[in-house]
């Protein structure tokens, strides 16, 4: 159950990070401006919630450490998680829902070099949303998700590389053999002994 556990918040995490990241290069919000543009102005996520892509890189990479990490790491790695994820959610919800604006005020400058929110207000005539917002929220929901599976049961994680290290040390032991150290070399040359003929 531990190991299923490790498993499933690792894959929320990861699994969510992805789907925002994927989600801040597509288009957020379409405007339709008044000053006769023929085609919509696209608003991508990276513009629309300028703190998508890294939010959503910092997930990627704390699902990954998640994997290796100690206990004490693991409590700090979900409650971050939870976090990233909560604030991802928060922030795509309301581009999607409200179309504020500033999550185009810079598309709209880089369109038509107007700035100021008096002028951008006059210039957009309409606003259609996508489905890449919720996208989003439900990947940042995702993130959050596996914080929580984390935080509830990181206590119970067997540490995987430093089992193998003490696997390693006792067959070592067993069989009365160790690394050959720099120690050891010297120890050979002493005795008239060729260490790199080991």
């Amino acid at each position: 159950m531990t190991a299923r556990a490790r498993v499933i918040a690792v894959l929320l995490v990861v699994f969510g990070g992805a789907i925002a990241i994927i989600s801040s290069t597509q288009t957020w919000l379409d405007l339709t401006l008044r000053a006769g543009a023929t085609e919509p102005v696209p608003v991508p996520g990276a513009s629309a919630l300028p703190l998508l892509a890294p939010l959503s890189l910092a997930a990627l990479a704390l699902g990954l450490a998640l994997t290796v990490i100690g206990r004490v790491l693991r409590y700090a790695f979900g409650l971050v998680a939870t976090v990233i994820g909560g604030a991802l959610t928060v922030g795509a919800l309301r581009v999607g829902i409200q179309h504020p604006q500033d999550a185009f005020a810079a598309a709209v400058t880089k369109a038509t070099g107007l700035s100021g929110s008096e002028a951008i207000t006059e210039l957009v005539a309409s606003i259609d949303g996508t489905v890449w917002p919720f996208l989003a929220a439900a990947g940042g929901i995702a993130i959050a998700v596996g914080g929580i599976v984390t935080l509830v049961t990181a206590h119970a994680w067997r540490a995987g590389g430093r089992r193998y290290r003490r696997d390693t040390a006792r067959e070592q032991i067993a069989s009365g053999s160790r690394p050959h150290d720099a120690i050891d070399s010297w120890d050979d040359l002493s005795h008239g002994d060729d260490p790199t003929a080991r």
